[in-house]
């Protein structure tokens, strides 16, 4: 069902792929219709959310971009925890400002095989990282804008996701840290993937 790709902690769907021109297209239609949502400032990361809880345009705002994760902030190495817990299942509705954009039909494609929460487009800004952190699910990916500086680091493993169209799974239960080493944004499309068994994968 599903490819290991050659680091630990980074799964590739062979059954999916995607047009990255048209996710291209679509992600500047979209950034152009809605401010982006930065909890931390301007140097944290940027993101629109594409699904919501049915109703409740609240639900794609503030912490909710953001949601509950875990860091170890400084040299004492205490883990603490961040922004309060999401119930990911409610996040069932696409938002329908965007529905006439390609990401509806990415959306519905996704959900015809795996059960996700929020879905979001997050910019990676150049020359930035994310903290040290873990997250209460596995994430899945689809890079829309990248570069040769832009990786991922999953506890020890550094990876540099391509967008190439594909569908990658990160295990961001373990923690992970994401950079932009480049000089242009990093812009993946990232969605909550629930009930997805990591161990499946000698995780």
């Amino acid at each position: 069902m599903y490819s290991a790709m050659t680091p630990k902690g980074f799964y590739q769907d062979p059954d999916m792929l995607f047009d990255v021109k048209k996710m291209q297209s679509a992600l500047a239609e979209v950034d152009s219709r809605v401010a982006r949502q930065s909890p931390l400032g301007k140097r944290d990361i940027n993101a629109i959310c594409l699904t919501q809880i049915p109703g409740d345009p609240n639900s794609i705002t503030g912490g909710n971009v953001r949601g509950l994760f875990w860091t170890r902030p400084d040299h004492t190495g205490v883990e603490v925890q961040r922004e309060e817990p999401i119930d990911e299942t409610r996040y069932s509705q696409f938002v329908g400002l965007f529905a006439d954009t390609y990401f509806k039909e990415v959306y519905d494609r996704l959900i015809e095989k795996y059960q996700l929460g929020r879905i979001r487009l997050l910019w990676k800004l150049p020359r930035t990282t994310l903290s040290w952190h873990r997250d209460p699910e596995p994430r899945l990916h689809i890079p829309i804008i990248t570069n040769p500086g832009a990786h991922m680091i999953v506890e020890s493993v550094n990876h540099h996701m391509p967008a190439d169209g594909h569908v990658c799974i990160t295990n961001n239960t373990r923690y992970h840290n994401a950079f932009n080493g480049g000089e242009e944004d990093r812009v993946h499309l990232v969605a909550t993937v629930l009930n997805f068994d990591m161990r499946l994968f000698g995780d």
